[in-house]
């Protein structure tokens, strides 16, 4: 140490311990030179006395540097801290990964975490390596964006132990790759590559007793990359464990595969393969252990079929290879059976299930099989033998057979893989995943244990000699001193074990010879190598040997090597598999069959050696074959090769217990396995240097209270950091200062944070000083302030008491004389009361007594007048009905007789023709009538209901009158009853009659107050139950906004599933253009048309196209207008076409009577119908003149040029002329006549269709009715609001098909009247029509669509356009549109001119043209879109006049529900004859199109803005300083900061208000991408460490808060943006509340209301405290909280960030626009005067 003694007392180190591998101790009395123990006490409190031998024991790092992301940012590099802090950051903080150095440790976690979504893939995406936690992902965007910027191949090193994550981590790697880096041609690429895995481990991964998906294979998968897209990929695999394929030790299995086949069993197509379940097979029972735990295998075989499908293996191959597989199987069920006890022969059962099975699967004969499984063929120089083999070589022969065929079929498999990934473009670049076996060292070692530690001595030399290589370019960059450090350096092991003589050779050189065996091989390394110092031979007398690789020594068992190294195949038994029926078995054998030949062939090719053969000689495909150590060599090399060609990044995996437990550390297991993958040798490396290095800006930041005033005078913060740290740290060795960066020796930082805290400790001291002064002086000031006054308000308090006194004594005297007064006064007054009482009583008594015997008399005359008057009027209804009576007999006989007359009259036809004539009219009248007595009648009843009212008005009045004069009676019957007691007084003693009386007003007194008890009782009950009530109707009114808060939800979730569907709708729209496309570029640069042959095909494609653009219509809509237009259409030359098809139809010549008859006959058929044609007249309005006048014209001219009439005299002659004529005008009267039937036979069937659908309206409308006052009963139920809407759009639908029918009819009438009256003036006039006439036709007829005008020269709010401008009007209004172009004009300009546009067709009746424009204006705007996809305006102008098109044509259309803000002029406008629905559903769905491109658009400017702003920025200066030393931060300026980002929002506000959106829209806009905001913000806070801290939230709470100002400011207050941002304003709060006791527990979860419970405890993990000022949040407060969370929100799905593509369902508004059509300005600079506006 440069000062201090770091051993002194109170310094803590690390001691090893047998259990936990190191322990922490701390020093009791400081170290002086020369002692030999070390006084410590423990954790426990013991203390322990420990001696030094050779070494001191190592340093602790302080608190803030334990749990580092990086384990080199550590002060004291050593063993013990790298394992405190993975078990630190394992245990406390779940974080799976830390850096160490260039290395990414990853601890198995045993427990699946929601750290993998594509959320966090596309957070990690663009990110510096140090800009967020250590992840897997990080380093895989590391390695990804090397390749990009540098061109240069990558490669991710991946190793462990079995069951420590490596094929998880792998596959982590190729998911982000795949997403990250996309597919450039074949969409399917990226789920190929993906699709591999699966089928990988089925084949090549088993359950072992520390894995239950181990995988027994090396694999070397590289992804090709065409510049950032993946084109391709390529799987390289390594020594394939062949042996587990016929044994398995306890507790393991076989390889996936075999267990699936045998859970699928029972499947259909399984059927042949005589598979059983896996405990039947000798091959999957040997490890008892037939079902692991977290595998279905069932399941898994669906995914591995799925898989072979995406790769491109039809089912027939899978099956094929299954049936292969199952073979395999059954061959190890096949009993061999020894002839003898010797073992000299054996032999097997020709009736052996599993021995047919086996030759039926694989198509060979059974007997053969038998044969050669128990014999073996010798070959000498001219004879064959035939020898027997004993039961156990005949067993190890098919063990050697299954094993063999397993490896071809594993080969063939990744060949398949291989040719499905691969790229016929190839690559540029390319990114290797190496899934490599760790370090292995069991109690046994064999072979394969031999050749993995193999491969990782070689993967260690590379990994020693990049790190040190990656040191050396550090130093050198920096410009520091570089001396040579000495790594351990494994060479001397590799020689051993490949060089010449080596291990490998002597291996080799056994195996050729005949006799070989492992007992002579390992004799022959004892003489060869016992004198290396890498080689040593055990104690124990076996055939072992122990080599001293980096990681340890490992002892080999010589048993199985040369057996092994070998790989004998009995060749017979593969000749035969070869000859097989089987296609696939053939294949697999004969490629190595192929390539077996071909070097015979090659070695054929060289001189022959002479020499005679041995009598015991090898096949000679066992003399080319490479041994396995051969090939395993030669893949090593090519690997080495591969991976020195590229950059390597390193993830070594840790599995932290053999129990599988979740969050267990073990620190045994832990520490052999950092020893043995590296991690320690980078350390070692790493401290012998200057493993701490710091830039002068976070040197500055942190240190800043270690530097003097006059230091801080210097030029730069290079000579200012140079300065304090020559004073800080004496010894100049201690550290470095390069270009950029200080670098420390091991455990200089350690120092510089024990000055720092010891500085700002006495920093404290000095404030706690003054500031407990202060306190003490304001108490004192306080208490005499205290004192003065309590002094002040007693002596007040004593002089308030006897001026108190006085006045009251005052006030009694005043009291006595006002009561003394007031008793007096108060009998005085009730004497006088009680005269007078009984004064009024006596005269009322009289006066009443006067008045009953009026009323009697009165009475008496009344009852009189009436009785006579009764009398009177009987005797005079007597006589009425007799005479009555009298006259209704003689009416009746007259009657009887009027009626026989009538049935007489009834019987004539005449009679019954002229009483029909005019009964339709007569129906309609009385049906008029009968409406007008249904108003009447309402009138009538709205009348009755008004008397009702006001008779119940009156009835009750008259009741209240007649209550008070019954109130009267009673109180003058009770006046007579006192004035009759009066009497009796006068009569008695005064003095008796008063008792009396007072006694009874007593009583009655009495009875008031018990009525009046009982009234409050009736009262309290009448509240109560009003109460009860008012409950009941609060309840029910909660029950009802309960309900219709449910709808309200069902109504957006619903809507979110529609926009969804349209977003889905879009991309697939999109995908299809892309596919359109592409298709039409590939058809482009093959095909190569003649000219000729491109316009015969453009001409057949305008031909078809013009065809296909008419709609289907109904049957007589589609008649009329057709005959209409063909009528209209006709060009004004002569028409052959025509011509020749009237004229063909005519067999015969005609007459002249036959014509007449003709003409007489369509008379007939007029008059007939002339009544249907009066009653349509009276539906419809009558046709103005100036309609009908020029298609008069027209089709009198069309009629007269069909006919043949327009021809000129001088080319044709009179008599033929006027022939054809003739001949044309009678087919097409019998074309009319055969015409006019059918019209008139489907009239009439509509006339009986249309009283149907009246009926049936009818029906619905009274259906309606009751749906509506159901509605209105239950106003809260939005789903019967949406039927009855849709009940009113198919009323409406159909009414407009009523509509269109009577349309037709009427259209058909007028032309047949017009035609009638054509065919009479042609039998007048026979003459051809004059030039002056075809003049005034040509003058009338403007265009193919009629155009009815205005009366009076009114405008009529359209735009008059043809059907061929329907281009130039996109063209302008479309596709050129800019409005820079028109200063002043509407922003939705062009939505209005469409719909202007759009009315002009609906007042033509031309439904056609109004759906081909908007059609087409959708196909512009989605063009504009396309190519306009990033400009923000762009995509906002034309949402703006989608809404405003869409809000047209509800505004003027049918339904009245949209009138209500219009004025009388728009009513004026409305839309009359197309029906707009239909184009606003189109309209709708484009607007929500528009609305997501909108959010996207957004989204991309706003992405790279978020974190700088939010988390980045720092706008509270000096909180930044606090930030621990292991958490770096970039020193370079956030590239954006908050206002920026403000502003960047209010130019999306200013842009959708310039453009004219509903601010309801913009609303909506804007919370979705506060929401974006608020979900990265929180995104990155849970994935980036350094900034959990109580300073980040801080400046994160002052962020909101800006935010939130700015919305005030903005007017959002209401938007529902506030809401979005309460999850990042909890998590603000989370980082800044007291986390210590169980009450801060309880607070922090009530807080938490928004944030997942694995969102907090996330960040409670992840929190990092203040140095010295606050203490790690424990395990125990997390676990508390977890527990709290979960109890509070259950077990809820486990997503721990935000999903920021989500988005919230839009709704458009309705909004009316005020602007009246007719007033619309539109600029010239549109060109649009094509268009007339009318």
């Amino acid at each position: 140490m440069a000062a201090g003694n770091p051993y002194a007392q109170g310094a803590r180190v690390w001691i090893p311990d047998s259990v936990e591998v190191w322990r922490v101790a701390e020093i009791t009395r400081g170290y002086k030179e020369g002692d030999a123990i070390l006084h410590l006490r423990l954790e426990d409190g013991s203390a322990l006395a420990y001696p030094i031998e050779f070494q001191l024991p190592p340093l602790c790092n302080p608190d803030c540097l334990s749990g580092a992301d990086n384990l080199v940012a550590l002060s004291h590099l050593h063993e013990p801290a790298v394992l405190h802090s993975l078990r630190r950051r394992f245990l406390e903080a779940n974080a799976i990964y830390t850096y160490c150095g260039i290395i990414l440790v990853a601890i198995n976690p045993y427990k699946p975490l929601p750290i993998y979504e594509e959320e966090v893939i596309y957070a990690y995406s663009g990110r510096e390596m140090g800009d967020m936690d250590p992840h897997i992902f990080a380093l895989a965007e590391e390695a990804y964006k090397q390749m990009v910027r540098f061109g240069k191949n990558q490669s991710l090193i991946i190793s462990g132990e079995s069951g420590a994550g490596k094929t998880a981590s792998a596959k982590y790697a190729m998911r982000y790759f795949t997403t990250v880096g996309g597919c450039l041609c074949d969409s399917s690429m990226e789920e190929k590559v993906l699709a591999s895995s699966p089928v990988m481990e089925a084949f090549g991964n088993a359950k072992t007793t520390r894995n239950d998906n181990s995988s027994r294979f090396g694999k070397y998968i590289e992804i090709g990359f065409s510049q950032v897209h993946v084109t391709g990929a390529t799987i390289k695999t390594y020594l394939l464990e062949k042996s587990r394929v016929t044994f398995q030790a306890k507790a393991e299995r076989n390889y996936h595969i075999f267990y699936q086949l045998c859970a699928s069993a029972t499947l259909p197509e399984f059927q042949g393969l005589g598979l059983r379940g896996a405990e039947s097979f000798h091959y999957t029972c040997q490890g008892q252990c037939t079902a692991a735990q977290s595998t279905d295998d069932a399941a898994d075989l669906d995914s591995t079929r799925r898989a072979f499908l995406l790769l491109g293996i039809p089912e027939a191959d899978q099956l094929e290879l299954f049936g292969i597989l199952a073979a395999i199987l059954h061959l190890g069920n096949i009993v061999v059976r020894g002839r003898d006890r010797r073992g000299d022969g054996c032999f097997v059962e020709p009736a052996d299930e599993a021995l047919g099975l086996f030759c039926t699967l694989l198509g060979v004969e059974a007997s053969q099989v038998m044969r050669w499984l128990c014999h073996r063929k010798l070959v000498t120089a001219g004879e064959t033998y035939l020898k027997p083999l004993s039961r156990q070589q005949a067993l190890d022969s098919r063990d050697a057979l299954a094993k063999h065929l397993y490896g071809q079929v594993f080969r063939w498999m990744v060949n398949r893989v291989n040719r499905a990934l691969r790229s016929l473009e190839g690559h540029r670049t390319s990114i290797g995943i190496l899934d490599i076996y760790g370090f292995e060292m069991f109690e046994l070692n064999s072979f394969e244990q031999f050749c993995i530690n193999y491969a990782n001595e070689k993967l260690q030399q590379l990994f020693n000699l990049h790190v040190f290589k990656l040191e050396q370019e550090e130093y050198v960059t920096e410009e520091i001193p570089w001396v040579f450090v000495d790594f351990c350096d494994n060479q001397p092991c590799i020689e051993l074990i490949e060089g010449r003589l080596g291990i490998l050779d002597l291996l080799n050189e056994e195996c050729k010879m005949p006799q070989g065996s492992d007992g002579s091989w390992a004799q022959k390394l004892y003489q060869t190598h016992l004198s290396s110092s890498q080689f040593q031979k055990p104690k124990r007398p076996m055939d072992a040997f122990v080599i001293c690789h980096f990681a340890g020594k490992v002892e080999y068992q010589c048993d199985g090597f040369v057996e092994k190294n070998r790989d004998a195949v009995p060749e017979e038994l593969v000749g035969l598999l070869r000859a097989s029926k089987s296609a696939l078995l053939a294949e697999l054998l004969l490629e190595e069959g192929d390539s077996h030949v071909s070097l015979q062939s090659r070695r054929s090719s060289g001189p022959r050696m002479a020499g005679r053969p041995s009598r015991r000689s090898l096949p000679s495909s066992q003399k080319s074959k490479k041994s396995i150590s051969s090939q395993f060599k030669a893949s090593l090399n090519r690997l080495m090769e591969t991976l020195g060609s590229t950059t390597p990044h390193y993830i070594r995996c840790i599995k932290p217990n053999d129990g599988k437990q979740p969050f267990v550390f073990d620190s045994r297991r832990a520490v052999e396995q950092l020893r043995a993958c590296g991690v320690l040798e980078t350390i070692r490396i790493s401290a012998s240097g200057y493993p701490s290095r710091w830039t002068y800006q976070e040197f500055l930041g942190r240190y800043r209270a270690l530097v003097s005033r006059e230091e801080l005078m210097g030029g730069n913060e290079k000579q200012i950091c140079t300065l304090a740290l020559a004073r800080l740290l004496q010894d100049p060795s201690k550290y470095q200062c390069g270009k950029s960066k200080v670098f420390f020796r091991a455990g200089q930082v350690a120092y510089l944070e024990e000055l720092r805290y010891r500085r700002l400790r006495a920093a404290c001291i000095l404030l706690q000083r003054h500031l407990r002064g202060w306190l003490a002086r304001r108490c004192f000031g306080r208490a005499r302030a205290a004192a003065v006054c309590l002094q002040r308000h007693a002596r007040g308090m004593l002089a308030r008491r006897f001026v108190r006194m006085l006045r009251r004594t005052r006030a009694a005297v005043m009291l006595q004389k006002t009561l003394r007064m007031v008793l007096a006064r108060r009998s005085y007054l009730r004497i006088r009361q009680a005269v007078v009482t009984i004064q009024a009583f006596a005269r009322g008594m009289f006066a009443r007594r006067l008045y009953q015997q009026m009323v009697w008399h009165q009475k008496a005359v009344v009852i009189q007048a009436a009785v006579r008057g009764w009398l009177a009027r009987t005797h005079y209804a007597r006589l009425r009905g007799a005479i009555i009576y009298l006259q209704c007999c003689y009416r009746r006989v007259r009657a009887c007789r009027e009626l026989r007359r009538l049935r007489v009259e009834a019987r004539s036809v005449e009679h019954y023709k002229q009483l029909h004539k005019g009964m339709e009219i007569k129906v309609i009248q009385l049906q008029c009538r009968l409406d007008e007595e249904a108003q009447e009648k309402q009138r009538l009843v709205e009348q009755l209901s008004g008397l009702n009212a006001a008779h119940a008005e009156e009835v009750q009045r008259l009741r209240a009158e007649m209550q008070r004069l019954r109130e009267d009676a009673a109180r003058d019957a009770e006046v007579q009853q006192l004035q009759e007691r009066l009497a009796e007084l006068e009569r008695h003693s005064v003095k008796n009659c008063l008792g009396q009386e007072v006694e009874e007003l007593r009583q009655r007194l009495a009875e008031v107050e018990a009525m009046k008890l009982q009234l409050g009782e009736e009262r309290d009950t009448l509240i109560q139950r009003m109460l009860e009530q008012s409950q009941d109707l609060e309840e029910q009114h909660q029950r009802a906004a309960r309900e219709s808060q449910g709808l309200l939800q069902e109504l957006e979730e619903e809507r979110a599933r529609y926009q969804s569907l349209v977003q889905e709708y879009t991309r697939l729209e999109q995908g299809y253009e892309n596919l359109r496309d592409e298709v039409a570029f590939h058809r482009q640069s093959t095909l190569r048309r003649s000219p000729s042959s491109e316009s015969f095909l453009g001409s057949e494609s305008s031909y078809l196209s013009s065809m296909s653009a008419a709609p289907s219509r109904d049957g007589s809509d589609q008649q009329a207008e057709g005959l209409e237009e063909h009528w209209q259409l006709v060009p004004e030359g002569p028409q052959p076409s025509g011509e020749v098809l009237l004229n063909g139809n005519v067999g015969q010549d005609p007459f002249e009577k036959a014509y007449l008859l003709l003409l007489g006959q369509l008379k007939a058929v007029n008059e007939e119908l002339a009544r249907t044609r009066e009653e349509l007249r009276r539906s419809k309005a009558p046709v103005e003149p100036e309609e009908r006048k020029p298609l008069d014209f027209l089709k009198r001219r069309n009629i007269a040029e069909m006919l043949g009439l327009g021809r000129s005299p001088e080319k044709v002659a009179v008599d033929d002329d006027l022939k054809h004529a003739y001949d044309a005008m009678q087919v097409a009267n019998r074309l009319l006549v055969s015409q006019l039937r059918e019209e008139k036979q489907q009239h009439e069937e509509k006339v009986e269709g249309l009283h149907l659908d009246i009926c049936s309206l009818k029906q619905l409308s009274q259906q309606q009715a009751a749906l509506i006052q159901d509605l209105q009963q239950h106003q809260g139920q939005e789903g019967l609001q949406h039927h009855v809407l849709r009940l009113k759009e198919e009323n409406w639908e159909l009414a407009q098909k009523l509509e269109k029918q009577e349309r037709t009819t009427l259209k058909l009438q007028k032309q047949l009247r017009a035609y009638a009256k054509q065919i009479q003036e042609l039998t007048v006039k026979r003459e051809v029509t004059g030039p002056a006439q075809e003049l005034a036709t040509s003058t009338v007829v403007v265009s193919r669509s009629p155009m009815v005008l205005s009366p009076a020269g009114l405008s009529q709010a359209m735009l008059a356009w043809r059907m061929e401008d329907e281009g130039r009007i996109i063209k302008a209004v479309i596709t050129d549109y800019k409005p820079q172009s028109s200063p002043g004009a509407l922003p939705d300009l062009p939505a209005y001119i469409l719909f202007l546009c759009f009315r002009h067709a609906d007042h033509c009746y031309d439904e056609l043209r109004a759906r081909s424009l908007l059609d087409a204006a959708i196909d512009a705007i989605k063009r504009v879109m396309k190519k306009h996809s990033d400009d923000f305006d762009m995509v906002a102008l034309w949402l703006a006049n989608t809404c405003r098109l869409l809000n047209c044509l509800h505004q003027y259309s049918q339904d009245e529900s949209y009138w209500q803000g219009n004025t009388a002029r728009q009513n004026n406008h409305r839309l009359q004859n197309v029906d707009p629905q239909s184009s606003c559903r189109s309209l709708g769905a484009l607007a929500i199109q528009l609305y997501q491109q909108l959010i996207r658009t957004a989204e991309k400017r706003l992405k790279p803005m978020i974190v700088a702003a939010m988390l980045e920025s720092e706008p509270i200066q000096g909180l930044s300083s606090s930030c621990p030393p292991g958490h770096r931060r970039s020193s370079a300026a956030p590239a954006y900061t908050l206002p920026e980002l403000l502003q960047q929002l209010g130019s999306f506000r200013a842009a959708l208000d310039r453009h004219g959106l509903a601010p309801s829209v913009g609303h909506q806009a804007l919370r979705q991408l506060l929401f974006l905001v608020s979900g990265t913000t929180l995104n990155y806070l849970l994935l980036r460490k350094d900034t959990c801290s109580w300073s980040r939230g801080i400046q994160l709470r002052y962020n909101i808060s800006q935010l939130e100002q700015w919305l005030r400011a903005e007017g959002l207050q209401q938007s529902g943006a506030r809401e979005v941002l309460e999850p990042l304003v909890q998590a603000a709060q989370l980082l800044q509340v007291k986390k210590v006791t169980e009450e801060d527990a309880g607070a922090l979860c009530s807080l938490c209301t928004v944030l997942s419970p694995q969102q907090v405890v996330k960040i409670l993990r992840a929190y990092t405290p203040a140095v010295g000022l606050e203490e790690r949040v424990s395990p125990s407060f997390i676990s508390s909280v977890e527990k709290q969370l979960q109890d509070q929100y259950g077990e809820g799905p486990s997503q721990l960030l935000v999903d920021t593509n989500h988005l919230f369902p839009v709704h458009l508004p309705f909004t009316a626009s005020p602007v009246h059509l007719d007033e619309l300005p539109i600029p010239d600079t549109l060109d649009l005067a094509f268009l007339v506006r009318l």
